[in-house]
Protein backbone atom coordinates (compact mmCIF):
# COMPACT_ATOMS: atom_id res chain seq x y z
CA UNK A 1 0.00 0.00 0.00
CA UNK A 2 1.44 3.36 -1.06
CA UNK A 3 -1.48 5.73 -1.57
CA UNK A 4 -1.14 7.98 1.47
CA UNK A 5 -0.34 11.67 1.36
CA UNK A 6 1.68 11.80 4.56
CA UNK A 7 0.26 15.00 6.04
CA UNK A 8 2.31 14.73 9.25
CA UNK A 9 5.45 14.32 7.13
CA UNK A 10 4.62 17.64 5.41
CA UNK A 11 4.51 15.89 2.03
CA UNK A 12 2.72 18.79 0.37
CA UNK A 13 5.60 21.11 1.27
CA UNK A 14 8.08 18.60 -0.14
CA UNK A 15 5.79 17.98 -3.14
CA UNK A 16 6.14 14.18 -2.89
CA UNK A 17 3.90 11.30 -1.77
CA UNK A 18 4.50 9.83 1.67
CA UNK A 19 6.36 6.70 0.52
CA UNK A 20 8.85 8.75 -1.52
CA UNK A 21 10.35 10.36 1.58
CA UNK A 22 13.86 9.03 1.93
CA UNK A 23 15.76 7.09 4.58
CA UNK A 24 19.50 6.64 4.07
CA UNK A 25 19.11 8.38 0.72
CA UNK A 26 16.48 5.99 -0.67
CA UNK A 27 12.68 6.24 -0.93
CA UNK A 28 10.85 4.29 1.76
CA UNK A 29 8.90 2.41 -0.89
CA UNK A 30 12.08 1.32 -2.67
CA UNK A 31 13.34 -0.29 0.53
CA UNK A 32 9.93 -1.86 1.22
CA UNK A 33 9.77 -3.36 -2.28
CA UNK A 34 13.23 -4.88 -1.96
CA UNK A 35 12.02 -6.72 1.13
CA UNK A 36 9.42 -8.57 -0.96
CA UNK A 37 11.57 -9.19 -4.02
CA UNK A 38 11.08 -12.93 -3.48
CA UNK A 39 7.72 -12.22 -5.16
CA UNK A 40 7.89 -11.49 -8.89
CA UNK A 41 7.37 -7.86 -9.83
CA UNK A 42 4.61 -8.93 -12.20
CA UNK A 43 2.80 -10.38 -9.17
CA UNK A 44 3.32 -7.26 -7.04
CA UNK A 45 0.52 -4.70 -6.89
CA UNK A 46 1.22 -1.18 -5.63
CA UNK A 47 -1.84 0.76 -4.47
CA UNK A 48 -1.19 4.40 -5.36
CA UNK A 49 -3.10 7.62 -4.75
CA UNK A 50 -1.56 10.98 -3.87
CA UNK A 51 0.92 12.05 -6.58
CA UNK A 52 0.79 8.57 -8.11
CA UNK A 53 2.72 9.77 -11.18
CA UNK A 54 5.84 10.25 -9.06
CA UNK A 55 5.73 6.65 -7.90
CA UNK A 56 4.97 5.17 -11.32
CA UNK A 57 7.67 7.15 -13.08
CA UNK A 58 10.26 6.17 -10.47
CA UNK A 59 9.54 2.43 -10.32
CA UNK A 60 8.60 1.86 -13.95
CA UNK A 61 6.17 -0.50 -15.63
CA UNK A 62 7.42 -3.81 -14.23
CA UNK A 63 4.99 -3.49 -11.31
CA UNK A 64 1.20 -3.36 -11.35
CA UNK A 65 -0.38 -0.10 -10.14
CA UNK A 66 -3.91 0.28 -8.81
CA UNK A 67 -5.31 3.69 -7.93
CA UNK A 68 -7.12 4.37 -4.69
CA UNK A 69 -8.88 7.55 -5.77
CA UNK A 70 -10.16 8.34 -2.30
CA UNK A 71 -8.12 7.43 0.77
CA UNK A 72 -10.73 5.66 2.91
CA UNK A 73 -8.42 3.51 4.99
CA UNK A 74 -6.25 0.43 4.68
CA UNK A 75 -9.18 -1.93 4.21
CA UNK A 76 -10.45 0.20 1.35
CA UNK A 77 -6.94 0.27 -0.18
CA UNK A 78 -6.96 -3.53 -0.41
CA UNK A 79 -10.59 -3.64 -1.55
CA UNK A 80 -9.85 -1.53 -4.65
CA UNK A 81 -7.63 -4.37 -5.90
CA UNK A 82 -10.45 -6.94 -5.86
CA UNK A 83 -11.05 -7.03 -9.62
CA UNK A 84 -7.40 -7.88 -10.24
CA UNK A 85 -7.62 -10.99 -8.05
CA UNK A 86 -10.79 -12.52 -9.50
CA UNK A 87 -10.20 -16.21 -10.10
CA UNK A 88 -6.92 -16.20 -8.16
CA UNK A 89 -6.87 -18.96 -5.54
CA UNK A 90 -3.45 -18.35 -3.97
CA UNK A 91 -2.28 -16.22 -1.07
CA UNK A 92 -1.89 -12.44 -0.80
CA UNK A 93 0.80 -10.74 1.31
CA UNK A 94 -0.20 -7.22 2.35
CA UNK A 95 2.59 -4.84 3.35
CA UNK A 96 3.07 -1.09 3.68
CA UNK A 97 5.25 1.27 1.68
CA UNK A 98 6.08 3.31 4.79
CA UNK A 99 7.47 0.36 6.79
CA UNK A 100 11.08 -0.24 5.65
CA UNK A 101 12.43 -2.03 8.74
CA UNK A 102 11.11 -5.52 8.11
CA UNK A 103 13.69 -8.14 7.45
CA UNK A 104 13.14 -10.17 4.33
CA UNK A 105 13.53 -13.37 6.36
CA UNK A 106 10.60 -12.34 8.57
CA UNK A 107 8.30 -11.73 5.61
CA UNK A 108 9.33 -15.00 3.96
CA UNK A 109 8.74 -16.86 7.21
CA UNK A 110 5.29 -15.29 7.47
CA UNK A 111 4.39 -16.53 3.98
CA UNK A 112 5.86 -20.00 4.57
CA UNK A 113 4.13 -20.40 7.94
CA UNK A 114 0.82 -19.35 6.43
CA UNK A 115 1.11 -21.96 3.68
CA UNK A 116 2.08 -24.73 6.13
CA UNK A 117 -0.80 -24.15 8.53
CA UNK A 118 -3.47 -23.61 5.89
CA UNK A 119 -4.82 -20.60 7.77
CA UNK A 120 -7.10 -18.10 6.05
CA UNK A 121 -5.10 -15.28 7.62
CA UNK A 122 -1.75 -15.08 9.41
CA UNK A 123 -0.91 -11.84 11.21
CA UNK A 124 2.63 -10.83 12.15
CA UNK A 125 3.03 -9.53 15.71
CA UNK A 126 5.85 -8.21 17.91
CA UNK A 127 6.61 -6.67 21.28
CA UNK A 128 7.88 -3.08 21.35
CA UNK A 129 7.22 -0.87 24.41
CA UNK A 130 8.19 2.16 22.31
CA UNK A 131 5.07 1.88 20.16
CA UNK A 132 2.19 2.49 22.59
CA UNK A 133 -0.21 3.66 19.86
CA UNK A 134 -0.24 0.27 18.10
CA UNK A 135 -3.20 -2.09 18.35
CA UNK A 136 -3.07 -4.87 20.94
CA UNK A 137 -3.37 -8.55 20.08
CA UNK A 138 -5.77 -10.48 22.28
CA UNK A 139 -5.64 -14.25 22.69
CA UNK A 140 -8.06 -16.73 24.21
CA UNK A 141 -7.25 -19.06 27.13
CA UNK A 142 -5.63 -21.54 24.74
CA UNK A 143 -3.35 -18.85 23.31
CA UNK A 144 -5.14 -18.64 19.97
CA UNK A 145 -6.02 -15.36 18.25
CA UNK A 146 -9.06 -13.63 19.72
CA UNK A 147 -8.93 -10.14 18.24
CA UNK A 148 -7.13 -6.85 17.63
CA UNK A 149 -8.02 -3.83 19.73
CA UNK A 150 -6.87 -0.40 18.59
CA UNK A 151 -4.95 1.45 21.32
CA UNK A 152 -7.52 4.24 21.51
CA UNK A 153 -10.25 1.67 22.21
CA UNK A 154 -8.30 -0.27 24.87
CA UNK A 155 -9.22 -0.33 28.54
CA UNK A 156 -6.38 0.48 30.97
CA UNK A 157 -5.99 -3.26 31.51
CA UNK A 158 -5.83 -4.00 27.77
CA UNK A 159 -3.17 -1.32 27.29
CA UNK A 160 -0.89 -3.52 29.41
CA UNK A 161 -0.91 -6.16 26.64
CA UNK A 162 2.59 -6.23 25.16
CA UNK A 163 1.91 -8.12 21.91
CA UNK A 164 1.29 -5.58 19.14
CA UNK A 165 -0.32 -5.84 15.73
CA UNK A 166 2.12 -5.10 12.91
CA UNK A 167 -0.56 -4.61 10.27
CA UNK A 168 1.28 -6.96 7.92
CA UNK A 169 -0.54 -10.20 7.14
CA UNK A 170 -0.98 -12.98 4.60
CA UNK A 171 -4.46 -13.98 3.47
CA UNK A 172 -6.07 -16.63 1.35
CA UNK A 173 -7.16 -14.47 -1.53
CA UNK A 174 -10.65 -15.91 -1.89
CA UNK A 175 -11.37 -15.49 1.82
CA UNK A 176 -9.95 -11.97 1.94
CA UNK A 177 -12.09 -10.61 -0.88
CA UNK A 178 -15.15 -12.42 0.42
CA UNK A 179 -14.79 -10.75 3.82
CA UNK A 180 -13.73 -7.22 2.78
CA UNK A 181 -17.30 -6.15 1.84
CA UNK A 182 -18.27 -6.87 5.47
CA UNK A 183 -16.00 -4.11 6.77
CA UNK A 184 -17.68 -1.18 8.52
CA UNK A 185 -16.38 2.36 8.93
CA UNK A 186 -17.89 3.04 12.33
CA UNK A 187 -14.95 5.01 13.69
CA UNK A 188 -13.90 8.62 14.15
CA UNK A 189 -12.11 8.70 10.80
CA UNK A 190 -14.98 6.96 8.94
CA UNK A 191 -12.35 4.67 7.39
CA UNK A 192 -12.29 0.97 6.60
CA UNK A 193 -9.48 -0.69 8.54
CA UNK A 194 -7.73 -3.84 7.36
CA UNK A 195 -7.02 -4.59 11.03
CA UNK A 196 -10.73 -5.40 11.45
CA UNK A 197 -10.57 -8.19 8.86
CA UNK A 198 -9.02 -10.96 11.01
CA UNK A 199 -11.74 -10.64 13.67
CA UNK A 200 -14.46 -10.69 10.99
CA UNK A 201 -12.86 -13.82 9.54
CA UNK A 202 -12.89 -15.45 12.99
CA UNK A 203 -16.56 -14.53 13.50
CA UNK A 204 -17.37 -16.20 10.19
CA UNK A 205 -15.60 -19.45 11.01
CA UNK A 206 -12.31 -18.88 9.21
CA UNK A 207 -8.90 -19.75 10.67
CA UNK A 208 -6.66 -16.90 11.86
CA UNK A 209 -3.12 -17.52 13.13
CA UNK A 210 -0.40 -15.30 14.56
CA UNK A 211 3.33 -15.18 13.87
CA UNK A 212 5.32 -13.33 16.57
CA UNK A 213 8.75 -12.03 15.53
CA UNK A 214 11.64 -11.26 17.87
CA UNK A 215 12.72 -7.78 16.77
CA UNK A 216 10.04 -5.25 17.69
CA UNK A 217 11.72 -2.54 15.61
CA UNK A 218 10.71 -4.34 12.43
CA UNK A 219 7.13 -3.20 12.84
CA UNK A 220 7.95 0.52 13.05
CA UNK A 221 6.25 2.69 10.44
CA UNK A 222 6.86 6.29 9.40
CA UNK A 223 4.22 8.96 9.99
CA UNK A 224 6.23 11.89 11.36
CA UNK A 225 9.66 13.47 10.78
CA UNK A 226 10.74 12.10 14.18
CA UNK A 227 9.76 8.56 13.19
CA UNK A 228 11.62 8.95 9.91
CA UNK A 229 14.78 9.88 11.82
CA UNK A 230 14.37 6.88 14.12
CA UNK A 231 13.94 4.53 11.17
CA UNK A 232 16.99 5.99 9.49
CA UNK A 233 19.08 5.51 12.63
CA UNK A 234 18.06 1.84 12.83
CA UNK A 235 18.81 1.26 9.15
CA UNK A 236 22.24 2.85 9.61
CA UNK A 237 23.03 0.62 12.58
CA UNK A 238 22.11 -2.43 10.57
Amino acid sequence: MAAGKGTRLHSAEHNIPKVMHTACGRPLLEIALELVDFIDKKDTYIVVGYKKEDIISYFGNEYNYIEQKEQKGTGHAVAVTADHFKGYKGNVLVTYGDMPLYRKESLKKLCETHEKTGADCTVMTAVNPGLPSYGRITRDKSGAFAGIIEAKDCTPEQLKITELNSGVAVFKSETLFKVLPLLKNNNKQSEYYLTDVPAIMMANGYKVDLLPIDDGDEIRGVNTPEELLTVEEILNKR
